[in-house]
């Protein structure tokens, strides 16, 4: 068997290295090389371990989408709690995963102040999303972890995910979101900033949402 250190491998921008029968106490170790202050995102789920390294376009995406939920919850005067790419991970439910957004909604007071996050005694978070890349592990670990809502942003498109039973059910609508067309809402403005950039498209979105409310 050939052993490898983490410094040697290179995982190219917009793609992801998949590692299979690693156990928790790996992961833990291979976390603990990798750092915090780091590009890549990990995602975890019983033995198999995904190292992605984001495209540049997926963290313009990943930005935009999130400033439009801010700019939702701020205008319907929505408490939330943003806690962008924490890690999150839980090893009774041998799980882990670093969205690429998160926000707590309904459990906001809970994790107001909070810095860290501990799943064996803090709830999950009630909305993720993830762009570009959603594979069958990161969706694994955010139903094992108990995430409510994730949004997987794929092919210029929002597709909304409800957790029912244990499995991701996709929806037409959102629990967080629920009087809005979000789908179209989301994957329109995305779309439009190609052509208008960044902050024309979120005014354009603030105005838009203040006349549907």
């Amino acid at each position: 068997m050939v052993a490898l250190q983490l410094r040697q491998l290179s995982v190219p921008s917009g793609q992801r290295l998949v590692v299979r029968d690693v156990n928790w106490e790996k992961f833990e170790a291979i976390l603990e090389e990798l750092g915090d202050h780091r590009a890549a995102r990990i995602a975890y789920y019983r033995g198999v371990l995904e190292i992605r390294m984001p495209s540049r376009e997926h963290e313009v995406d990943k930005g935009l989408i999130g400033d439009m939920v801010k700019i939702l919850l701020e205008e319907l005067e929505v408490d939330c709690e943003c806690f962008g790419s924490t890690k999150f991970k839980n090893e009774v439910m041998e799980s882990g995963i670093e969205p690429d957004q998160c926000f707590y909604i309904k459990n906001h007071e809970l994790m107001r102040g909070r810095r860290r996050v501990d799943l064996s005694i803090d709830p999950p978070p009630d909305l993720a999303i993830e762009v570009d890349v959603t594979s069958k592990t990161q969706l694994d670990a955010y139903a094992a972890l108990g995430v409510a809502e994730l949004w997987r942003f794929e092919n210029g498109r929002l597709q909304i995910n409800v957790l029912e039973a244990g499995k991701y059910q996709p929806s037409p609508t959102s629990s967080v979101f629920p009087s809005l067309s979000i789908v179209d809402l989301i994957s329109e403005c995305v779309e439009r900033s190609l052509t208008v950039g960044r902050s024309p498209t979120l005014r354009a979105f603030r105005s838009s949402v203040r006349q549907l409310i």
